[in-house]
């Protein structure tokens, strides 16, 4: 039999979707987190970018997180175990079948499952991922500023010169010289050449085919990064850049029949999530944290966790309360002022207050009045109680 229902299911118990659980529970909403204990950034031994927990595990501040919200929120529960199948049953209902046969319910549901790479078919590359193989500039290798070399490889996804330079770029505000390496596309290095000019010192354009890479270790922690050609020959760099392709974690969207943002590779890419709140092309359905965006870093991933949860509730409310809220999202697809309006609102004041606001000001309990039916009437009635 089935759990009984709550107001919120959570897949996924990295950073995007414990702030999701931590927001709904702000609200007094039940939710269940299903952690599968699976994380992109498992072999991290840091993280970046947050303040209090720069240069600090992972691991600690997911589990920091895990206590500071079971302890002090009773909605909330957190389940470790894997789902292994995602339904919408009717308007209202969501169930999700998890991987020890159990059935659960919710009313909402918030894909937080994040992404797995798809590493390019070199051996030893997944020896190196996060070791010498840094995927973003700002999460890793300022501890290696003032090398004296590091490179970029400019395959798979980034094998594309305009993105390739922008790598090398950033690289560059961390070591004097740049090398690009193509992996045996003479195209490709053809373009780099053109687009560095024939005078530039800093980059290099490297086209020979790589044949292996490997970590060069002098202590405990690897320090550099041995690259192995096909024409036998080698060099050394102290790291490479390499974003490589992302799929979404887990079969759910596409089990819900959620949309994807278009990717160059059929299976990769992300899933097509809405900002500020990121409601999916499921009614019901939010997306939060890496599954969403090129752009995976914790804090963008707790931001749209936020936003999700604030999203989800404020459909849960509505659903409570009557029919207005339940048109805003496609109205504001028509107006996006009016998107402007009811974020800057919300930020203001609490949801509760700002539903029933809208819910006074046009006069509504049911159903829309004919003169509300477009985005831009509604806008102008609310401005004039601004």
């Amino acid at each position: 039999m089935p759990s009984e229902p709550v107001d919120v299911l959570i897949i996924g118990g990295g950073p995007a979707g414990l702030t999701a659980a931590l927001t709904l529970a702000r609200q007094l909403h039940t939710a269940i987190l299903f952690d599968s204990g699976s994380y992109r950034n498992g072999a991290a031994s840091q993280m970046h970018m947050i303040p209090t927990w720069d240069n600090k595990s992972p691991a600690d501040f997911k589990a920091a997180a895990r206590k500071e919200i079971l302890s002090n929120y009773s909605t909330i529960q957190i389940e470790e175990v894997e789902i292994a199948k995602a339904e919408k049953i009717n308007d209202s209902l969501f169930q999700l079948l998890d991987a020890n046969g159990k059935t659960w319910q919710g009313k909402k549901l918030i894909l937080a499952t994040g992404s797995a790479d798809v590493y390019p078919d070199i051996p030893g590359y997944t020896d190196c991922w996060t070791k010498r193989i840094f995927h973003c500039l700002f999460c890793h290798g300022y501890e290696d500023r003032g090398s004296s070399s590091a490179g970029v490889l400019a395959v798979h996804s980034a094998a594309y010169a305009p993105l390739a330079i922008h790598f090398a770029e950033n690289a560059a505000q961390l070591s004097s010289q740049v090398t690009i390496y193509t992996n045996g596309s003479q195209e490709l290095g053809s373009q780099l050449e053109a687009a560095l000019g024939a005078g530039e010192k800093k980059f290099k354009v490297d086209n020979r085919a790589i044949s292996r890479l490997s970590l060069v270790e002098t202590g405990e922690e690897p320090t550099a990064i041995k690259l192995e050609f096909a024409d036998g020959t080698t060099t050394t760099e102290t790291f490479l850049v390499h974003n490589p392709l992302t799929q979404v974690k887990g079969p759910f969207a596409s089990q819900l029949g959620v949309e994807f943002s278009p990717s160059p590779i059929p299976g990769t890419g992300d899933i097509a999530a809405n900002p500020p709140f990121h409601q999916t092309s499921v009614r019901g359905v939010f997306a939060a944290g890496d599954c969403i965006t090129p752009y995976k870093v914790i804090a963008g991933a707790i931001s749209s966790g936020c936003n999700a949860a604030v999203a989800a509730s404020a459909q849960l409310l509505a659903e409570n309360g009557g029919e207005l809220m339940l048109n805003m999202e496609s109205l504001t697809r028509e107006c996006p002022e009016l998107q402007t309006w009811l974020y800057l609102k919300v930020s203001e004041q609490s949801l509760q207050q700002v539903r029933l606001i809208i819910l006074r000001r046009i006069g509504l309990h049911r159903r829309l009045p004919e003169s509300f039916k477009t985005a831009n009437n509604i806008l102008s009635h609310m401005k004039r109680f601004d």
